[in-house]
């Protein structure tokens, strides 16, 4: 089935590109449907395709030598990943679940070297958000060795309202399913010390968080928590 190309012009992976460029490029995607719950990828498997999400959102998580997880990052709609094969790794270097009933585009890894030859943009254009997502993680990698525990999740919680805040009532609603645990998996600390510290700020009016559900009611009071450091957990 022909992607219509109206899906994905507005991307920034596809700035500099014409409509026939477009179309030659989405010659070779298809679209695919993840349950919610349901591994678009695993770690270690042979990195065969790369993706577009269009709907939903999807968590890249890594399992450690040791055996711990960690949750690296959350796509959400527009975002490109899995593209391992940019960056020359031949198997996924993260597991990809969806947090919700997702769409994506997938193309074969095989035709990235013809795609790229053709159209430099998107070689140039993916490069930059490899990069962007680089410096995320090395900002993170500074926070998890300079904040203190309250500080890692103030600032993780801003971080994915900024990504996918949706406006509600109380506050501003994370827009997809997320669980203490997914948090303390984000910020390098334990389901106990999450719950106590949300259970904290719900208390102060910060947050309300339920069942995979967290919404900032008071992003000023996060935001200087989020500077200040605070609990070493």
């Amino acid at each position: 089935m022909a992607v219509d190309r109206s899906l994905v012009a507005h991307l920034p992976l596809f700035a500099g590109l014409g409509p026939a460029d477009l179309d030659v490029i989405l010659e070779s995607a298809r679209p695919v449907r993840h349950p919610k719950n349901s591994a678009v990828f695993e770690q270690g498997e042979e990195a065969h395709s790369f993706f577009i999400l269009l709907n939903g959102h999807v968590r890249a998580a890594k399992m450690t030598p040791a055996g711990q997880q960690i949750v690296v990052r959350y796509v959400t709609p527009g975002e490109m990943f899995g593209v391992a094969v940019a960056i020359g790794l031949k198997t996924y270097p993260a597991t990809a679940t969806a947090v919700d009933d997702s769409l994506v585009l997938a193309w074969p890894s095989s035709a990235w070297a013809g795609l790229v030859a053709k159209h430099p943009a998107l070689a140039a254009n993916t490069m930059m958000t490899i990069g962007e997502r680089l410096q995320d993680s090395h900002t993170r990698v500074i926070e998890m060795s300079t904040q203190q525990v309250e500080g890692r999740i103030a600032r993780a919680l801003l971080r994915l309202a900024q990504q996918a805040g949706r406006k509600v009532d109380t506050g501003i609603a994370i827009d997809f399913p997320i669980s203490r645990q997914d948090i303390a998996e984000m910020t390098g600390s334990t389901l106990h010390t999450v719950s106590r510290i949300l259970s904290g700020w719900e208390g102060q009016g910060l947050v309300e968080s339920g069942r995979q559900r967290v919404v900032i009611t008071d992003p000023h009071r996060l935001f200087a928590l989020s500077e200040e450091g605070g609990d070493k957990g």
